[in-house]
């Protein structure tokens, strides 16, 4: 507890690219009551910083100045101690897992909450030694007092999977700031979503799609299905940077498609491209709880998706005007792309995302940083 009589709490990311998880953090930066808590943020590595000019000015930043979280491992144990705040708060999985294997060094009277980005057990298939790091999470994640998960399935597969305590489990959806996203929905964009119309083609149906261009997020299995679709008023506009953009771009010649899709690389603002688009298409294999859904829904743009394993269904399920398809395939994605064709077009329900609003949510995590 600070002598101004705030609660003190250090927040802990490895980077402020442009994740959902530092989207995340900076709301929570945002919104956290400033009469009930005095707010630090570290971050490990600030290159490539997308997030950095919005973090609040009366929020403490510590630049840790490393390149990985093996390295600021000292430094975050040095600041621990030397600030001994009533909260930490951690997200990432790795940033996590080494706090949790140093906390009986770590000083007492703190309390430590961990907050999960994605499905632990499909996370990991992706490291290597894969067996080592499951064998840590059992081993070691249950000196967190309280982890974050963003779904139900999240947290089902934290204390089924690796024996987490069901008791320390919370679930909290991520926050959505509806405000901010309709107002900076309304600025201009350097590209337009408008693509050449062939003749006789009738209007170009436009999609969007954003995130990692990473094996998780699936846009292999979109531009194939695009393919399937064999639709040349479809036209994707393709938001985010990743290492399999050559490979997805090869992937694009080989079935055709290229014309009909364009890399527009990260975008810190995607907002105006959701709210212009006819459908936001979410073509993951696994998610947490994919903000990107959250924030499509606030611009009033209907979601294709995939059951992706997560949180997507719990979103989605019942939301009229949008479709998940039935697997995870590019078959089962072009067939959901076809459904959604065929479906009438009325404004969405602004109530479907009424229980992620930023302020529904920060009643959530001020209630657990205060117990």
């Amino acid at each position: 507890m600070s002598t101004d009589g705030c609660r003190s709490v250090l927040l802990l990311i490895p980077t402020l690219t442009g994740g959902g998880a530092e989207r995340v953090v900076v709301t929570l930066l945002r919104h956290l009551d400033r009469s009930k808590f005095r707010l630090t943020l570290a971050v490990v590595d600030i290159r490539k910083a997308v997030f950095q000019d919005d973090i609040p000015e009366d929020v403490e930043f510590i630049n840790l100045g490393c390149s990985r979280v093996r390295y600021a491992l000292p430094r975050i144990i040095r600041l621990i101690w030397k600030r001994k705040p009533a909260v930490v708060f951690s997200t990432l999985g790795h940033l996590n897992l080494a706090l949790a294997i140093v906390r009986p060094i770590l000083p007492d009277g703190v309390r430590y909450i961990g907050r999960e980005s994605s499905i632990v057990s499909e996370t990991l298939r992706c490291y290597p030694l894969p067996r080592w790091w499951r064998w840590a999470y059992r081993r070691f994640y249950h000196r967190f007092d309280t982890v974050v998960c963003q779904s139900r399935y999240m947290r089902d597969d934290l204390v089924e999977n690796f024996g987490f305590p069901a008791t320390k489990a919370v679930v909290i959806h991520n926050p959505t700031d509806f405000e901010r996203i309709h107002h900076l929905a309304r600025e201009p964009f350097p590209i337009k979503l408008e693509h050449e119309e062939g003749e006789n083609l009738g209007p170009a149906v436009r999609l969007v799609a954003a995130g990692r261009l990473s094996y998780t997020k699936g846009y292999d299995i979109l531009i194939e299905a695009l393919s399937l679709c064999n639709d040349p008023r479809l036209h994707l506009t393709l938001l985010g940077e990743g290492p399999l953009r050559n490979d997805l771009k090869r992937l694009a010649q080989e079935k055709g498609v290229a014309h009909q899709i364009r890399f527009a690389g990260f975008q810190k603002n995607p907002y105006p491209f959701f709210a212009q688009a006819d459908a936001f298409v979410l073509s993951s294999r696994f998610e947490g709880l994919p903000n990107v859904v959250l924030e499509a829904l606030a611009c009033g743009t209907p979601v294709i998706a995939t059951p992706a394993p997560g949180g997507v269904k719990e979103i989605l399920e019942g939301v009229e005007g949008c479709v998940v398809a039935d697997s995870v395939t590019a078959e089962a994605l072009a067939k959901g792309i076809d459904h959604w064709k065929a479906i009438s077009r009325r404004p969405l329900a602004m109530d479907v995302v009424a229980p992620f609003s930023v302020q529904n949510i920060i009643r959530q995590y001020q209630s657990m940083f205060l117990e």
